[in-house]
């Protein structure tokens, strides 16, 4: 289960961000491509088991699932991926490529309010 390792690095990631800011998390956004394979309900699970005795303890944890892209070949239009209508919505061409999928971002890091 690779949401474990994520679930670590987050939490490693956001306390040291909180020692910086000499805050408490409350919650944090990450987002994250299609591909990566992230399930977010076992990221939420390993997260909140993880931090248990850490500063991210009780965090809400938003996680956003970013769409695959894809580029019509033949108009240069880009548009979001659907397995089941694989043609460009614009000139209903098949002749595409895939984008590059989305990378695991900490987009955001909310602080309790002092």
């Amino acid at each position: 289960m690779h949401e474990a390792s994520i679930a670590q690095a987050l939490i490693e990631t956001i306390s040291a961000e909180a020692k910086k800011q000499k805050g408490k998390p409350v919650a944090a956004k990450i987002s994250c491509g299609a591909f990566s394979g992230v399930n977010d309900e076992a990221l939420r699970f390993a997260f909140e088991a993880i931090s248990e005795g850490t500063v991210c303890k009780n965090m809400k944890l938003a996680i956003e699932q970013k769409p695959i892209q894809a580029r019509c070949k033949k108009n240069g239009h880009t548009y979001v991926f659907d397995l089941h209508k694989p043609r460009c919505p614009k000139c209903r061409c098949e002749d595409f490529e895939l984008l590059p999928d989305e990378p695991l971002l900490l987009e955001e890091i909310t602080f309790e309010d002092k």
